[in-house]
């Protein structure tokens, strides 16, 4: 297709019967193209769908008449318009110059056009090829994905584009280095939890700036326990007990002393769960409540556990007190009492002196 409207004749007469036919050409007299002593037209245009392509052709006082043609259409003879396209307008008619402009230029305007002049009775042609670049889109790209760790995936990613888009995949991460593809397709065999997160896919063809396009793929395997630790509490004080699990969905938790599960709502115990750890916390610690306690973490993947000790500790004593804070509670009792003992010897002599 060309710019469209136009008188249509075959391609193999046109250029022959056009210049006979507008500039009278008697029979047997050649049409002539190319020749060197005679201005060319431009050399070849390239411009990007939407804008404006201007098609120019040098002339001089030997021309008597002039037209531009595309493929199989008139578009112009001298200042006489015979296509009906309206972005198709007549620029320059001088001495000098022939051109004529197409707006909003568009694929199927792509191909060649001809500047036929005549002079000395011999028609002469000059052709240039007109380039349309259009900017890469996306037309095809996978949906967001979710899929069990070990299991093999296959991203797809299709785009258009004058001249034909780069396509590179690239892996939305911290720890990821540089393009885990440069293909229409991303294939990942036994995947794991770490190749989880967004996929951006990304056309470029340098006519525009790329166009990158996301997919997020969610990779779903067991809780894993991540951390846990024992504590030790005063009787009379406050304790918690907290678990941490890293699980895809989210895990789900229980807490049991024994074979009794513990609740939210009894005496005392409050169970809080979230996303990724779940606490338990005793607001009045008594001796019933020191034991094993079990962190059971789960989801439609699987389950974990761990055991976790509530245990007893000691109050501080009046002499850890002078220790400041920040002290170090590390079981050295003794060393700290003796401590405490040579502080106060002066404040005792200095009582009794006064005493006496």
């Amino acid at each position: 297709m060309g710019v469209g409207g136009c008188l249509v004749v075959p391609w193999r007469c046109l250029v022959v019967l056009c210049l006979r036919l507008l500039f009278l050409v008697p029979a047997g007299v050649p049409v002539r193209s190319g020749d060197a002593t005679f201005p060319k037209a431009m050399d070849n245009v390239t411009v990007r769908q939407g804008e404006s392509a201007t098609l120019r052709c040098s002339v001089d006082n030997r021309v008597t008449r002039v037209a531009w043609l595309n493929r199989s259409s008139i578009l112009y003879a001298g200042n006489d318009k015979w296509c009906l396209d309206p972005r198709v307008v007549l620029m320059s008619n001088t001495k000098t110059e022939y051109s004529i402009q197409i707006r909003d230029v568009d694929v199927y305007d792509e191909g060649p056009y001809t500047c036929s002049v005549q002079t000395d009775n011999h028609p002469k042609t000059s052709r240039v090829h007109l380039i349309v670049q259009v900017s890469p889109k996306i037309v095809e790209i996978s949906s967001d994905i979710s899929i069990n760790e070990g299991g093999n995936i296959s991203l797809t990613c299709i785009a258009t584009g004058r001249p034909d888009p780069t396509i590179t995949w690239r892996h939305i991460s911290p720890k990821a280095v540089g393009f885990v593809s440069e293909d229409e397709y991303l294939e990942i065999t036994g995947i794991t939890r770490e190749q989880s997160g967004e996929y951006e896919c990304s056309a470029s063809n340098d006519v525009a700036a790329p166009v990158v396009r996301r997919v997020k793929v969610t990779v779903n395997y067991p809780p894993y326990i991540s951390d846990a630790k024992s504590t030790g509490v005063p009787v009379g004080q406050k304790g918690i007990l907290q678990c941490e699990a890293s699980a895809v969905p989210a895990a789900e938790f229980q807490w049991y002393k024994d074979d009794k599960r513990l609740v939210e709502g009894q005496k005392g115990v409050k169970v809080e769960s979230k996303a990724f750890f779940s606490r338990l916390t005793f607001f009045n610690v008594s001796e019933q409540d020191y034991g094993n306690y079990t962190c059971v973490a789960s989801n439609k993947l699987g389950n974990t556990n761990v055991s976790i000790i509530l245990y007893e500790i000691s109050e501080p004593t009046s002499s850890t007190l002078f220790q400041g804070p920040g002290a170090v509670h590390d079981g050295n009792n003794g060393t700290s009492r003796r401590a405490g003992c040579i502080g106060l010897l002066p404040l005792l002599l200095l009582h009794l002196l006064l005493k006496f």
